[in-house]
C-alpha cells in the first residue's frame, strides 16, 4: 500500500529549479533511502515531502490529499521529521524534549494529559533513553542525542518518519546505534522511514527501497539490488565501482575504485598498487 506520493513536483530556490517533474511513491511500512551526490537535491526533496518547503509546482499527496493544503497540526499527526543537526535549548532535558512531540495533540496552552505522559515514557523506553531522561540534551554523546530526537519524533505517534542524514558527524559505533534503532522501529512498529543517506552501504544494508537522485531527477528506483549497479553508480556518483554481495546478508555492497572516465593507465596503476599491497601483507604474515 502507498500512502505518500509526489505528482509532477517542481522545487526551486528563487529562480533556480532544483527538482523537476518528480514522481515517486514511498512504500508503506518500509525503509526508503534517498541517495545521490552532494547538491543532487535529495535533502530538498525530503524537506518538501515533509512540508518544510513549498513546491513551485505539483504536489505531495498523503492518502491522495495534498499535504501543503492541510493544517500543520493535522500533518504533524501523520508524519514527523528529524532535520540535519537539530539543536535543543541549553539545559533542556531529554524528557522535556520528547514531550514536545505531543504538541500536535494539545489544545491551546493546556498541559499534557495522562495519555501524553504515557506516550512520552514509551518513546523514551523504546529508544533506550530511560537512564538519560533527566539529563540535559547538550550533555549527551552524539548517538544519545540522536536517539533523544528520534524519541521526540516517536512521541508524535506518526506512521511516517523523515530523517535527513541521521548519522552525519557520528563515529562508526554511533552510526550503527542509530541505524539499528531505525531498523528496530520499522520492524516492531511498522513505521515508514524515509531517510537521506550519505553512505551507500548503509543504504543497502538498512533500506528496503532506494531512490537514486541526480540533479533533481530519479535515475534509479527499487530494491537495493536494482539500484546498486555499476551503471547507476557511474551516472549518479561519477565513479567506477565493483558491486559485491555482503558475505553476511547478501545485500549489494559498493566498492569504488576509480572516477568515471579515468584513463585506463591510471586504473591499471591502482590495480597494481592493490596487488603489491596484498603481496606485502602476505609476506609480512
Amino acid at each position: 500500500m502507498i500512502r505518500l506520493t509526489t505528482s509532477g513536483l517542481d522545487i526551486g530556490y528563487d529562480d533556480r529549479l532544483i527538482v523537476k517533474n518528480l514522481n515517486i511513491a514511498i512504500p508503506q511500512g518500509k525503509i526508503t533511502a534517498l541517495v545521490g551526490a552532494n547538491g543532487s537535491g535529495k535533502s530538498t526533496i525530503l524537506k518538501t515531502m515533509a512540508r518544510i518547503m513549498n513546491p513551485s509546482q505539483g504536489s505531495v499527496l498523503l492518502d491522495g490529499k495534498s499535504i501543503h493544503k492541510q493544517s500543520t497540526k493535522e500533518v504533524a499527526k501523520q508524519l514527523a521529521i528529524l532535520p540535519q543537526n537539530p539543536t535543543a535549548p541549553d539545559g533542556l532535558t531529554v524528557a522535556e524534549l520528547v514531550s514536545y512531540g505531543r504538541f500536535p495533540y494539545q489544545k491551546g496552552f493546556g498541559s499534557m494529559s495522562k495519555e501524553d505522559r504515557s506516550i512520552v515514557q514509551w518513546a523514551i523506553e523504546a529508544t533506550g533513553m530511560t537512564d538519560f531522561a533527566d539529563r540535559p540534551v547538550d550533555h549527551l554523546s552524539g548517538g544519545q542525542r540522536q536517539r533523544a530526537w528520534i524519541a521526540m519524533s516517536l512521541a508524535q505517534e506518526t506512521d511516517i518518519l523523515f530523517l535527513d542524514e541521521p548519522t552525519t558527524f557520528l563515529d562508526m559505533a554511533h552510526q550503527l546505534e542509530v541505524l539499528h534503532l531505525l531498523q528496530k522501529l520499522n520492524a516492531t512498529n511498522n513505521r515508514t522511514v524515509v531517510m537521506v543517506v550519505h553512505d551507500l552501504n548503509h543504504a543497502t544494508r538498512y533500506a528496503h527501497h532506494m531512490i537514486a537522485i541526480k540533479t533533481g531527477v530519479v535515475v534509479g528506483e527499487g530494491s537495493p539490488a536494482e539500484v546498486m549497479t555499476p551503471d547507476i553508480m557511474r551516472e549518479v556518483f561519477n565513479i567506477e565501482a565493483d558491486i559485491v554481495p555482503d558475505p553476511r546478508t547478501g545485500v549489494p555492497l559498493c566498492l569504488p575504485y576509480a572516477l568515471a572516465g579515468q584513463p585506463a593507465a591510471d586504473k591499471v596503476a591502482i590495480k597494481r598498487s592493490a596487488e603489491q599491497e596484498k603481496t606485502l601483507t602476505a609476506a609480512g604474515a
